[in-house]
């Protein structure tokens, strides 16, 4: 049994005339007529009387005729409601994001959205770059900026910006006496390290330029977030490579200071469905890309 069954049989009981309710429903009258015959022998009663003069509704009849209404009723809410459900998402953008998004990205981008697109919602969630590709491929984030590069068949990935690390530790270190800190000075020195399961990326980066660089952090801290990792240089407690875009966020009882070879770069990048029908993310990625340049695939 489908719901054009069900329509079907409302038609014609409401007409009580097969050729009539055939015109209504703009089909062929034996094309109903079979219809509300394969329509009965699914019910498994009979449900109108039929003679060459009238139609009449059998007790059986009327009664499937009440729950048939409301049935169709129900199904044409389901239908309203998820299309309710489905404009106001192409009314949403669900950002997920790193911290250097929110000081390097947003600004840029969001207000002009904003203004071009007053009706859209935008959630905005800080999260690890795991996270938010375990929401984007579920579908409960439109748009990442992660670390990574997750092109596929079904995920898009655009280069958004590549930023330098800084080398931050208290003014009163005795490596901050140099303009220029050698790198083999490095060596055992007090060391606060963003903790791998929030900042993966940028964890293995530092272990890797100690590793390339043949020098071994006496690691004493593994912070949660960036926040902590400026504040422990702040308390002294050691010193740490950080992205540039916390520069602006440093204490005053700290420095920064180059290093006599280049700190490592990190990239971050911008992912969203291929096959996505909302308009607004395609809205944000025309802008984002008009803003800054993005460069597909890029290694």
């Amino acid at each position: 049994m489908e719901l054009r069954h069900l329509r079907y049989f409302i038609t014609v009981a409401e007409e009580l005339n097969f050729s009539k309710a055939a015109l209504k429903l703009y089909t062929a009258q034996p094309s109903l007529s079979q219809q509300i015959k394969d329509l009965e022998e699914d019910v498994g009663v009979q449900l109108l009387y039929r003679t060459k003069r009238k139609v009449e509704l059998t007790e059986e009849g009327a009664v499937f005729l009440e729950q048939a209404r409301l049935t169709l009723a129900q199904a044409d809410k389901a239908i309203a409601m998820a299309r309710q459900v489905s404009q106001a998402k192409q009314q949403m953008l669900r950002i997920g994001f790193v911290p250097v998004a929110e000081m390097k990205i947003f600004p840029y981008v969001l207000p002009n959205l904003r203004v071009q697109n007053p009706d859209v919602k935008i959630e905005l969630l800080s999260l690890n770059n795991n996270e938010q590709m375990k929401l984007l491929k579920k579908g409960e984030l439109d748009v990442t900026f992660t670390r990574h590069n997750s092109n596929s068949e079904d995920i898009e990935s655009l280069f958004v910006l590549r930023e330098p690390l800084i080398f931050i530790l208290p003014e009163n270190h005795p490596l901050a006496k140099y303009e220029r800190i050698p790198v083999k000075a490095l060596n055992g020195i007090d060391f606060i390290i963003p903790a791998a399961e929030q900042s993966l990326t940028l964890h293995n980066a530092i272990l890797d330029f100690a590793k390339s660089n043949a020098i071994e952090f006496n690691i004493v801290q593994k912070a949660d977030n960036i926040l902590f990792n400026i504040n422990s240089i702040g308390m002294g407690l050691g010193c740490t490579i950080l992205p540039g875009y916390v520069a602006p966020l440093t204490m005053n009882n700290t420095v920064i200071r180059p290093l006599d070879v280049e700190l490592p770069y990190l990239d971050l990048y911008v992912s969203y469905h291929k096959n996505s029908s909302s308009m607004v993310v395609k809205k944000f990625i025309e802008l984002l890309t008009r803003v800054f340049y993005l460069n597909i695939n890029r290694d």
